[in-house]
């Protein structure tokens, strides 16, 4: 069973990917709770990518995801939409996190002036937009493809990874 908030739609391995699972959330509430049950199993190294168009959900789960981290030690900022400045940064008093919106970005090169090569080792980043990442996308990265269905505010999400961590982070243990 996934953390709360999801409902768990399949589950497998396929080749080159050591953990996948698929999500539905019925919601907006639903995947913010599904990212406030994850905030806490983060932790400094994690990164997690998150794919889909415009409006799929991917800033509406990051910024759950910080909020959660935030209140969970008593903290409250605003969590804006990195789209314009490309990069917000957060602590939580152990923790940074970043949140990065590649979408204005063209490619690599880009992104190497951002810094977010050494916040993969350092941070929980979450990054908007993966694919500009290219050949700098972190081993053993979350990635979460979000795709809108025809049911108002019902959102699939699809994830997976080469790190089998992540099937650990997902179990109910």
């Amino acid at each position: 069973m996934p953390l709360a908030g999801g409902s768990l739609v399949g589950q497998s391995a396929i080749m080159g990917s050591a953990f996948q699972q698929k999500l539905r959330f019925d919601s907006a509430k639903a995947t913010a709770n599904f990212a406030a049950a994850l905030a806490p199993k983060l932790t400094a190294g994690d990164t997690i990518l998150l794919q889909g168009g415009l409006g799929a959900g991917k800033t509406h789960f990051a910024r759950s995801l910080i909020q959660a981290r935030l209140s969970a030690v008593g903290l409250s900022e605003d969590v804006p939409s990195p789209s314009f400045t490309l990069i917000q940064t957060y602590s939580d008093g152990t923790d940074e996190i970043w949140h990065a919106d590649l979408y204005r970005l063209s490619g690599p090169d880009e992104v190497a002036e951002l810094g977010l090569e050494e916040a993969f080792e350092t941070a929980i980043c979450l990054v908007e937009w993966p694919d500009r990442l290219a050949d700098m996308t972190p081993e053993g990265a979350l990635m979460m493809k979000f795709s809108m269905t025809e049911a108002p505010g019902v959102r699939l999400v699809a994830m997976s990874s080469d790190d089998p961590r992540w099937a650990e982070v997902f179990s109910d243990g």
